[in-house]
């Protein structure tokens, strides 16, 4: 099978043409996508790593002077949005963001919500369980982290329907090649939710809470950067939502559906107990990953192998393929939900490591750990999902279950 992100049939199963990448070399040149496909974790590994390499190239290059066009001026909304949120950017500024942002986004943050998020687990898991089942993308997967998120940032529960629709339109955009009409969806999109996070931002300068709104206002950078400003916290918000939710969303659903195609496996967590569940948690992210391709442009001229990488090029760091190779895993294609030399690069590497990283494993140990008590009726699949069109960030339509 070809590397083909457009093709149904290489959405829904990539890991074959994975392994006849890592076969062709540490470095393969991708005609149809204009970059150059990294399929082995050890490079992959390394090159998050490599400060030769950056998501963004503005902090050293004007377009013309790095061979690449502008991107339409009607686009401009989404880039603004997007160029000053901590994915995007790079040192200096990657480093004074964040830190601004660990001061507000602390692990004791997580920890308070960890209560408020197994409660509604438990919650949405009891309404699915008394309703005989259902989708479960839309009754348990994107309930729990699109309210945790909106709890955390202090979304009042009235104001959090355009959430989700938002971040799907803005994420529409990182897919490979988006056309006209994602990119006028992500652009309204980000109209949208930017005009709404100033007024929140400013009711929260006039009256503080105790939401992460409120702390991003209050940091102070003590290294001399000043505080955020109003343009970067609308970004760090809007980045929450969407990398802490999307994720999130398809590691559960994708999950679910690699569990229900090993019964056995499935029926060992269910009586395991909870000691088991984060293990299974990453290797979940591992087998399956919802984030499949990570680009970044090459800023100085890079070795891969026996290729020679120039600047002004594009990599695409394969994670799904990465996830999958024999070099490091053992039986990489087999589930193995008690697999514990597991360093996945589901949440990236480097400077730009998931910051949300322990909120997402407390969000899926709570939702997997309700679906699979002892107490709750084993799921039964009703018939196969479908996946969705977008590769990048790869998931299902649906996952329609029953409680047998």
């Amino acid at each position: 099978m070809d590397f083909d992100p457009w093709d149904a049939a290489f959405v829904a199963d990539p890991y074959p043409a994975y392994r006849e990448l890592r076969e062709r070399g540490r470095a393969v040149w991708c005609e149809a996508t204009g970059q150059w496909l990294i399929p082995h974790h050890a490079d992959v590994s390394a090159l998050l790593r490599d400060r030769r390499l950056g998501r963004t190239y503005l902090h050293r290059f004007s377009h013309e002077e790095f061979g690449r066009e502008a991107p339409p001026a009607e686009h401009e909304p989404f880039h603004v949005l997007n160029g000053n949120g901590l994915l995007d950017l790079e040192d200096p500024a990657h480093a004074r963001v964040r830190r601004l942002v660990a001061k507000a986004f602390t692990p004791r943050t997580v920890e308070r919500l960890a209560p408020a998020v197994e409660r509604l687990a438990r919650e949405l898991t009891a309404r699915f369980v008394a309703e005989g089942g259902g989708d479960l993308l839309t009754a348990v997967a994107e309930p729990l982290p699109v309210a945790v998120i909106a709890e955390l940032l202090g979304i009042p529960e009235a104001d959090r329907g355009p959430l989700r629709p938002w971040s799907a339109d803005i994420c529409g955009m990182y897919e490979l090649r988006p056309g006209p009409e994602s990119a006028a969806r992500a652009v309204r999109a980000s109209l949208e939710f930017s005009a709404y996070l100033r007024g929140l931002i400013a009711e929260r300068r006039a009256s503080p809470g105790p939401d992460l709104i409120s702390a991003l206002i209050a940091a102070h950078d003590d290294e001399g950067g000043g505080r955020l400003s109003e343009q970067e916290m609308i970004s760090t918000c809007v980045l929450l939502l969407n990398a802490g939710h999307e994720a999130t969303v398809n590691t559960t659903t994708n999950g679910w559906w690699a569990l229900l195609r090993h019964p056995a496996a499935l029926e060992r967590l269910r009586t395991g107990g909870p000691e088991k569940l984060s293990t299974a948690v990453d290797e979940l992210m591992r087998y399956d990953t919802p984030l499949q391709l990570f680009e970044r442009w090459v800023l100085d001229d890079i070795r891969v192998g026996d290729t020679v990488i120039p600047r002004g090029s594009e990599v695409a760091l394969l994670f799904g393929s990465a996830n999958r190779d024999p070099a490091r895993f053992a039986h990489p294609d087999e589930l193995d939900l008690v697999r514990t030399d597991n360093p996945h690069l589901s949440f990236g590497a480097g400077i730009h490591y998931c910051l949300g990283a322990p909120l997402a494993r407390l969000e899926l140990t709570a939702s997997f750990g309700a679906l699979l008590d002892p107490a709750v009726p084993p799921l039964r699949l009703v018939r196969e999902p479908r996946w969705r069109d977008g590769y990048v960030i790869r998931g299902l339509r649906e996952l329609l279950v029953e409680c047998a």
